[in-house]
């Protein structure tokens, strides 16, 4: 329905149709799926809305946006990147996956980014509960946070799955807190000893929270 740019009403309805119906925003209206991550730093939430994103800076002075969608030819990332723009924020693409293991050369992307990073950042995805989360715990570790907090930030409250194909993002700092924690910093640990094939192999997820998560929900 919409594969171009915002430039005129036409586009712009456009966009706000194919937000609305075919990228399903319509069922996250009622629903930001907003939280701090790192207090006043990090944030965290599902795709949002142009009128949230100006929300957010209002009230926690955000600076940056991560896309952790990408970019893509859909109604909601033009709207957020319209909205990014005109309200004066950073607006990162920076794409994971959330079925799969986790990107060894995305993690350590998402690491240099973070040193250099103007905050207060918002981190999105579509949902906001697996890229999402898998970011905000990459953060907390990033910045000395556990394992255990990590893990805290897939959960229920967010609308996590765990025992979908997304639950390999569980996987993966559950294998930290087992092959790294308390012996290397994760940074360390990511760069030398993390092996994403691995975890793939190992990870086996159960069907019907998968059928669930994939279908009725239609995750990402």
């Amino acid at each position: 329905m919409f594969t171009g740019e915002i430039t005129d009403s036409t586009t712009r309805r456009r966009a706000w149709l194919d937000s609305l119906l075919v990228d399903h925003s319509i069922l996250r209206l009622g629903w930001g799926n907003f939280a701090e991550v790192i207090p006043g730093r990090i944030y965290r939430s599902n795709h949002p809305t142009p009128a949230r994103l100006a929300a957010a800076k209002c009230k926690y002075n955000i600076r940056t946006v991560i896309n952790l969608r990408g970019h893509r030819q859909c109604g909601s990332d033009a709207l957020s990147r319209d909205a990014s723009e005109k309200l004066g924020l950073i607006h990162i693409d920076r794409p994971f996956e959330s079925r799969g293991a986790p990107h060894k050369d995305r993690i350590l992307d998402l690491a240099r980014i973070a040193e250099t990073l103007v905050e207060p950042a918002l981190i999105h995805c579509k949902s906001g509960a697996d890229r999402a989360g898998l970011a905000s715990g990459l953060f907390l570790l990033l910045n000395g946070g556990t394992a255990k907090q990590a893990l805290a930030q897939l959960s229920w409250r967010y609308g996590h799955i765990s025992r979908s194909r997304t639950g390999i993002l569980d996987a993966f700092f559950l294998l930290y807190a087992l092959d790294g924690e308390g012996r290397k910093p994760f940074f360390d640990w990511v760069f030398n000893d993390y092996n994403e094939e691995t975890l793939r192999r190992n990870f086996v997820s159960k069907r019907l929270p998968s059928f669930i998560n994939d279908k009725l929900l239609s995750r990402e």
